[in-house]
């Protein structure tokens, strides 16, 4: 089980990573963002989630893969339909997993 901890230890230990002042997480690499808390609007108001990231994929055929292929850990929602980001839920993901979800956001920004 990973947390907004191990989060931010692995955003941080990527290079040319910025954190933005948050409530919750938020990082970019060249303006970019590629790791973030899920801003959870159900409730009529807007509150960061820091038990879900938003992450970064690429494109929709990544973004469709994961959430088809384990949707027990990734999923969307309608503010997110059609863009390339899936959010995860922390506590069903371990550290390993996690650590490459990150490093895979944090690559595909800076190399795009």
């Amino acid at each position: 089980m990973a947390d907004v901890h191990d989060v931010r230890r692995l955003a941080l230990g990527l290079d040319d990573v910025e954190e933005i002042d948050s409530d919750g997480f938020d990082f970019r690499v060249g303006g970019r963002g590629f790791v973030w808390s899920y801003p959870d609007r159900s409730s009529g108001r807007r509150v960061l989630r820091t038990d879900i990231a938003v992450l970064f994929v690429g494109d929709e055929a990544e973004r469709q893969a994961l959430l088809r292929g384990e949707p027990d850990l990734f999923f969307s929602t309608p503010s997110y339909e059609g863009l390339p980001f899936v959010l995860v839920r922390l506590e069903k993901v371990d550290v390993p997993r996690l650590t490459e979800l990150v490093t895979d956001a944090w690559r595909m920004r800076v190399d795009g």
